[in-house]
């Protein structure tokens, strides 16, 4: 496990994240009250997020924990939450960890084992609905996760960050890193997305067009501050090039070798430019961080989904970090917001009813396109 060197976070700032919650805070937990939901439950709070609950305890909403009048029994199950979601993809979806000793064939042995090596994981604790802070005594700094079954998200650098993201639409750009062992490998390697990651591009450019309009979502991602790697530049570079785009520069961006990739950002701004697209990328010039290109890369999401090039789940999740929340919540993305927080409610996936949920959610991008865009009031 690797200690994050965010800085602490004070009960000065615990109380002004608390100021943008919109909803009732109560008096905070006091020490005693903290270690005795630590000894009854049998976790540990992390540094910051005891700093947080000590300040001030939520509440007026279902999806904040109510560590000091709450059912014991919701307690105990939004805690065993994520364990139990990846024996529900270990018994239904085939999934194994890879550093877990080998798969046994029955499948009740399977999650015999798998129950075992669960028992030694860290334990994550919930902030917020389905948000969770690995529970490590005195640290601080970890980034909260999105967390249903083995499909686990970075949704905040810290706890800070993802307070302010989830509810103003604002967080501090910085690259969040999972740091806890074994929930890292969800975020890093395992079946999991991290919404800060660049939107997969190829498996829908089969035209010269769409070529340069995934050029163009690169572009608009770069410009609103999304994570790119420098071989997604390139391969977009070689896409375009297969498919009969030509530009001075693009073959030389297609043709870098991985020890070359530094210069993958500078030779796609070439091509943007040859492309005419450089001069034409949105302004920031409004009230909300860069609206006019989050409305466009909302727009090319919605395409995704409905082309089945991007999965209703996951591209809810990105519509609702990038466009739904830095927006300001706008009425038009509210039906989308609505079908993806169903789709990833517990009672869904413990009822198994996500498919029908994930139509819907391809159902209401499709209504979106249909539309006038940006869709009107």
């Amino acid at each position: 496990m690797n200690t994050p060197s965010a800085p602490r976070l004070t009960p000065e700032a615990a109380r002004a994240l608390q100021g943008v919650l919109r909803t009732e805070i109560a008096p905070g937990l006091t020490e005693r009250e903290l270690d005795a939901v630590e000894t009854r439950f049998g976790f540990t709070f992390s540094a910051d997020h005891r700093v947080f609950l000590a300040t001030g305890l939520p509440h007026g909403s279902s999806r904040w924990p109510d560590w000091r009048d709450g059912d014991p029994e919701d307690l105990a199950g939004r805690l065993a939450w994520p364990v139990d979601g990846v024996l529900f993809d270990v018994e239904h979806s085939g999934f194994w960890h890879p550093a877990w000793p080998s798969r046994p064939a029955e499948k009740s042995e399977a999650l015999r084992v798998a129950r075992t090596e669960l028992e030694s994981v860290p334990q994550l604790v919930p902030v917020y609905g389905h948000r969770y802070l690995p529970g490590t005594a005195g640290e601080h700094g970890h980034p909260v996760l999105s967390v249903y079954q083995t499909d686990i998200i970075l949704y905040g650098n810290d706890l800070a960050d993802y307070i302010q993201y989830e509810f103003t639409g604002r967080s501090s750009g910085l690259r969040a890193h999972a740091t806890v062992d074994f929930w890292s490998y969800f975020v890093e390697s395992g079946p999991g997305i991290d919404v800060t990651a660049p939107t997969p591009f190829t498996p829908y450019a089969v035209t010269a067009q769409e070529a340069v309009d995934c050029i163009r979502m690169l572009a608009l991602e770069r410009l609103i501050d999304r994570r790119h790697h420098p071989e997604q530049l390139v391969e977009a570079g070689l896409t375009a090039l297969v498919l009969g785009v030509e530009t001075e520069s693009l073959a030389l961006l297609a043709g870098l070798s991985r020890s070359e990739h530094e210069h993958a950002d500078a030779l796609f701004d070439q091509v943007l430019d040859e492309l005419g697209l450089l001069q034409d990328l949105p302004a920031d010039t409004a009230d909300l961080p860069w609206e006019a290109a989050r409305w466009e890369l909302v727009h090319r999401w919605l395409q995704l989904i409905v082309k089945g090039s991007l999965a209703p789940g996951a591209g809810g999740d990105l519509i609702t970090y990038e466009g739904w929340r830095p927006l300001a919540h706008p009425q038009q993305l509210k039906p989308l917001f609505e079908k993806t927080e169903a789709y990833n409610d517990g009672a869904a996936i413990r009822q198994r009813d996500r498919e029908h949920l994930a139509e819907q959610i391809v159902e209401e991008a499709g209504r979106l396109l249909d539309g006038p865009w940006p869709p009107l009031d």
